[in-house]
């Protein structure tokens, strides 16, 4: 799985709906959520894209683990942006920690990113760990490695284009 790996998870949305029983908004809704669609995300990118199995527990302080043994974060790029950071130190009264936050990244390979409001046709992307050291090296993220969906998306294309 190389470093500039990028493609599309599909659904239809149609089928999702009939068969959860919902309009395809409710559908829409629940799928651009980040908190709510990451659990089946992390099971469609770990058979489809790295093709290993999920961590052995939610809280693992990682998602995946590849066929090589290599440790992988799932990331879903929301209206709100995306962050890199632990998700301990995400939320109300909670803190960015950069010891913690380079202390994940050696125990990763990397993230692999997705693009939740393109649903139902979501793409991603596979970002080794070195990038984004690079990219948090250069102040290319935001405060607390929070990064606005604008700049995340920017920073990925010209990721495909080195």
């Amino acid at each position: 799985m190389g470093t500039n790996a990028h493609g599309v998870l599909s659904w239809d949305l149609s089928e999702v709906a009939t068969a959860l029983k919902l309009s395809p908004e409710e559908v829409r809704e629940y799928f651009t959520d980040g908190r709510r669609v990451s659990f089946l995300l992390e099971r469609r990118i770990a058979k489809e894209v790295i093709k290993g199995r999920l961590a052995p527990s939610e809280g693992s302080g990682y998602d995946l683990i590849a066929p090589d043994g290599g440790k992988w974060e799932v990331r879903s790029i929301s209206k709100g942006g995306i962050y890199f950071c632990p998700s301990y130190m995400v939320g109300s009264g909670r803190a960015f920690n950069a010891k913690g936050f380079t202390s994940k990244l050696k125990e990763i390979q990397g993230y692999i990113v997705s693009d939740i409001e393109k649903f139902p046709q979501i793409p991603y992307w596979v970002v080794n760990k070195m990038v984004v050291i690079e990219w948090y090296r250069k102040n290319l993220l935001g405060s607390g490695t929070k990064t606005s969906r604008i700049r995340i998306l920017d920073l990925l294309e010209k990721m495909l284009n080195m």
